[in-house]
């Protein structure tokens, strides 16, 4: 049976179920009442706007979108990537066209660089839009109350602002080279003491090249 949530249907294949259940028991409940948010609020903003996306392809990249920043699936590389590559490994493994399996890469390889995904196919773009909505508020008013009321109520958010900033410098402290020229960077300046931020200009300035 189908579950919908603020009117948006929640994938029930078998594909999309077993990727529930892995992430589920893997990231713990705070990510991965996080993952499901992205997935019913890019949706909502994916009809917002008039996309025609693979929902059961959303699904899955959102739900695996920051298995990166857990331990056991950690590599010395940006958590973003660690993510992609076991979106891709489990869809491919279960079959999926390996061009849906590419678009899952790409929508949780990029989905902390703004800009560039709204601009991608549909699921690249609507994982960025949940990750955005959740995370950073971006585009709440756009959402009716009642179905963002209806989401939370599905998939709590206790205390998520400070959890979540947790959650993000636990998953990278040990790799701060991975967050230069991305938003994690601001995360390890903030929580990290002794962190110093690689600064694009300075690397220029400082590189082998004599001029």
């Amino acid at each position: 049976m189908t579950t919908s949530i603020a009117d948006i249907a929640v994938p029930d294949t078998a594909l999309a179920r077993e990727a529930a259940e892995l992430v589920r028991d893997t990231v713990g409940p705070l990510l991965y009442d996080h993952s499901s948010r992205v997935y019913l609020f890019g949706a909502l903003q994916g009809r917002r706007r008039g996309l025609e996306f693979d929902a059961e392809l959303l699904y899955v990249a959102a739900l695996f979108h920051d298995l990166g920043l857990v331990e056991g699936h950690r590599t010395d590389r940006r958590f973003e990537l660690d993510g992609a590559d076991e979106a891709r490994a489990f869809l491919l493994g279960h079959d999926v066209d390996p061009e849906k399996a590419r678009i899952a890469w790409t929508a949780i390889a990029l989905h902390t660089t703004p800009g560039i995904p709204e601009h991608m196919e549909p699921e690249v773009a609507l994982v960025t839009a949940g990750v955005e909505y959740d995370v950073l508020g971006i585009g709440y008013h756009d959402l009716p109350a009642e179905a963002r009321a209806a989401i939370v109520a599905a998939h709590p958010r206790p205390d998520f602002k400070r959890r979540i900033l947790a959650a993000f410098t636990e998953g990278i402290r040990d790799r701060p080279d991975t967050t230069f020229g991305n938003v994690k960077a601001d995360v390890l300046a903030r929580f990290v003491p002794g962190f110093v931020r690689q600064d694009f200009v300075t690397t220029i300035e400082e590189s082998p090249w004599e001029d």
